[in-house]
């Protein structure tokens, strides 16, 4: 076990003791409150703060756990810890059927996802009340006894939510520090780029949804016993999903453990003006605390204080000393002395086919991007990608990486039809790609974006191995001295060279490289047009989208043409340059 999870267990042990220092009540109570509010944010965050699906709908999973602990109890009469399990089960039941239907529809992101929850809490209540569950005056839990797992009913309350909220900090902490987190994070901030890296974001948005919505249910559970007696009318409201948005907000949703500190500040505020005969004044403060995090603390009190870190701990820079590859790389790199432009790519020899592409098309509402383009990249060879704005090229590259899925035609990658396969296993699959406009993910450092790739792309790495690839193919970039940065702190020839390494941390077979040449000065294209050639030097297969013609003539052993959607010539550079359709395609027909 590491420090963090023994302090939190060593923190759960301490609060224990408690109700055995002969305290009032009173205190076993407030404990309890803030027990039941930091499992219900730390729960929300792990959907909402850690992926960026901002949920009104915590309400309807609180509700469903707190009316089936009370209908099994009351109504069963089940022993009440058995009723525990069940409502977290049909909560994270209930998460799971919402997001297999909603996550399916890309559409359904932002306001629409937040307003689709918020609803369901409505819908669920309705249901509630107007069934046998509820029928309108409530359930009483008034007979159901109180476990005695400690010397009173206040304090087997206060037991009970502590160690569901010690379990949730764990979960919480987990969660974050795992490949599960780091996906979670890389979805928060560009969901379709991760896809395209790797990432599962379907089944790892819908486990992070069942395991807040469980956990909601378990609090749930719980406090139908605390308030014993149970109604829709208090229950199914829009007053626990904002309270634990501000908790969490106020706490900081990129820390596992913000809100945490956001549901304890809160429930202590709460208290003191309450206590002091000022409920209205305290929830003022909360709205003004609430303001003034966001215009001076964005990212929450713990972000505040972690300044410059991101959520995703087991991705840090954990390296004594950083690989030797770009020493190794020396041996065999072309003398920097004679220009790039100059020299000729160096020959191909395997005919073996990598990629065969069959009348692949691709339109959008009635613009043919793809018209049944059909062409093969051979293993080892590198084929530029060429056509006049709008031909076709990016389209190219975002359908075989799966960014677009086609509307016709196949893709056989080393013999594996990827046409209708998910972008994530076209990755794992083996084939990589840049984008045209990088796109980092914004929150991660440089080390964090790259190691990230090596864990979902083709390598499959764990995470001290992919930390180890990420380093190693930064020497390789020369963006070791980076790693630590974030991409806004990058100019652009750092951030396309970013965008070239993460590609080639997933180790793949198939590189495709969007237009990376784009934006750069000359000696920096040189040094890019030196970085291609190591890398194929080092086994990869590329296909390159470029308009500088200097790299393309220094680099391709063939070179594919397209046009309005359709591929018009493929073949040697020189031969590719003479074809009349070519030149047309570029400088247009001459007329008398």
């Amino acid at each position: 076990m590491n420090k963090t999870v023994i302090g939190i267990l060593a923190a759960g042990a301490m609060l224990a003791s408690v109700p055995w220092l002969g305290l009032p009540a009173f205190y076993e109570s407030f404990l309890y409150l803030i027990c039941h509010w930091m499992i219900l944010a730390l729960s929300w965050n792990i959907l909402s703060g850690y992926s960026g699906y901002f949920s009104f709908g915590h309400g309807a999973f609180f509700g469903v756990g707190m009316y089936t602990s009370a209908g099994l109890a009351a109504n069963l009469n089940w022993p009440f810890l058995w009723t525990l399990p069940v409502a977290a089960l049909l909560a994270a039941l209930l998460g799971l059927a919402l997001g297999a239907v909603v996550f399916r529809v890309k559409a359904v992101r932002g306001e629409l996802f937040a307003l689709l929850t918020l609803a369901i809490t409505f819908v669920v209540g309705t249901i509630v009340l107007n069934t046998r569950i509820d029928g309108g005056p409530g359930i009483s839990m008034g007979g159901t006894p109180v476990p005695a797992l400690g010397p009173s009913a206040s304090a087997s309350l206060y037991l009970m939510a502590l160690a569901a909220a010690v379990l949730t900090l764990l979960i919480a902490y987990k969660v974050q520090s795992s490949k599960l987190g780091t996906g979670l994070f890389a979805i928060h901030d560009d969901e379709d780029v991760a896809e395209v890296m790797g990432v599962p974001t379907f089944r790892y948005k819908l486990l992070a949804f069942a395991l807040s919505s469980a956990l909601a249910g378990l609090a749930g559970g719980i406090h139908a016993l605390f308030v014993s007696y149970v109604t829709a009318g208090e229950t199914f409201n829009i007053v626990v999903p904002l309270t634990v948005v501000l908790m969490s907000v106020l706490g900081g949703t990129r820390h596992w453990a913000g809100p945490a500190v956001g549901a304890t500040v809160i429930t202590c505020l709460l208290y003191f003006f309450t206590a002091g005969n000022s409920p209205l004044a305290g929830k003022a403060a909360v709205g003004v605390i609430l303001i003034v995090v966001i215009l001076f603390m964005p990212n929450g009190i713990l972000g505040f204080f972690f300044k410059r870190r991101t959520a995703t701990q087991g991705l840090t820079a954990d390296a004594a000393a950083s690989p030797t590859l770009a020493n190794e790389l020396a041996h065999t790199a072309v003398s920097e002395s004679v220009p790039a432009e100059h020299r000729a790519p160096a020959p191909f020899v395997d005919p073996k086919i990598l990629l065969d592409v069959r009348d692949l098309s691709k339109a959008f509402k009635g613009v043919q991007a793809l018209d049944k383009v059909s062409l093969q990249v051979h293993e080892g060879e590198i084929l530029g990608l060429l056509g006049p704005n709008g031909s076709g090229k990016s389209t190219f590259i975002n359908v075989v990486s799966g960014h677009y899925p086609s509307t016709g035609g196949s893709i056989f990658f080393s013999g594996q039809q990827l046409a209708g396969l998910p972008a994530h296993r076209i990755a794992q699959a083996g084939i990589a790609r840049t984008y045209q406009i990088p796109r980092p993910f914004a929150h991660m450092t440089v080390l964090q974006n790259v190691a990230l790739v090596a864990m979902f792309g083709g390598a499959a790495l764990d995470h001290r191995q992919a930390t180890e690839e990420a380093w190693t193919w930064l020497e390789f970039t020369g963006l070791q001295d980076k790693a630590n940065a974030l991409p806004d702190d990058l100019n652009l020839h750092q951030r396309k060279f970013l965008e070239l390494t993460r590609a080639l941390a997933s180790r793949p077979r198939l590189v495709l490289l969007d237009e990376v040449l784009s934006g750069l000065t000359p000696s920096e294209i040189n040094e890019a047009i030196e970085l291609i050639r190591k890398i194929r030097e080092r086994g990869a297969t590329i296909v390159f989208v470029e308009h500088v013609m200097r790299a393309v003539m220094a680099l391709a052993d063939r070179v594919a043409v397209l046009n309005h959607g359709k591929l018009i010539a493929i073949g040697s550079a020189h031969d590719v340059m003479r074809n009349a359709e070519v030149v047309s395609a570029y400088l247009g027909t001459p007329h008398a």
